[in-house]
């Protein structure tokens, strides 16, 4: 028995090791994000979109510039495969870029165009906010605000971009 628990101790030893590492995030080269099994690392994103109160977008200084973000300042995200409004992006796809929904219409922060704010109901019943027409989703690997993990990131059949003020794909 003593054995089994060192042998036990050991190898939970070798995975704890191996999924360690120093990937602070700061590459600036695309990523797959469905190669990557993302879960939301933030008790305010989960998979299964819940809205509790009205969404507010405001604009976030990350080293991109200022970007649309929501609640805790994280940065939102457009899926270029999304067209007329609508989300493509669910079940394993909402693990990773967990949609940003609202119960009632969203609030316009300052800078943020109120005429360019709407909402689009999904498959789930649960109502996204759209800037642009471009349903708006979280990063599941950003974790505090600022993060851009998500920026120039091809997943899930198409790129996904940090939304500009404009409304359309921040530059870097």
């Amino acid at each position: 028995m003593r054995k089994l628990l060192h042998a036990g101790v050991l190898a939970l030893g070798v995975l704890v090791a191996g999924c360690g590492g120093a990937d602070d995030g700061s590459t600036t080269e695309p990523m797959v994000a469905d190669q990557v099994k993302a879960s939301p690392t933030s008790p305010d994103v989960t998979d299964s979109a819940s809205p509790a109160t009205r969404a507010k977008v405001e604009l976030g200084e990350t080293k991109i510039g200022k970007v649309l973000v929501g609640e805790g300042e994280r940065t939102l995200y457009l899926f270029a495969k999304d067209k007329d409004g609508k989300s493509s992006c669910s079940d394993e796809c909402a693990r990773a870029w967990p949609p940003y929904v609202t119960d009632g219409a969203p609030e316009a922060g300052e800078g943020v165009e109120e005429s360019l704010l709407g909402t689009t109901e999904r498959d789930d019943g649960t109502t996204q906010v759209t800037y642009n027409r471009h349903p708006l989703y979280y990063f599941a690997k950003d974790t505090e605000a600022g993060d851009i993990k998500g920026h120039d990131v091809e997943g899930f059949g198409d790129e996904w971009y940090a939304v500009g003020a404009n409304g359309k794909r921040a530059r870097d």
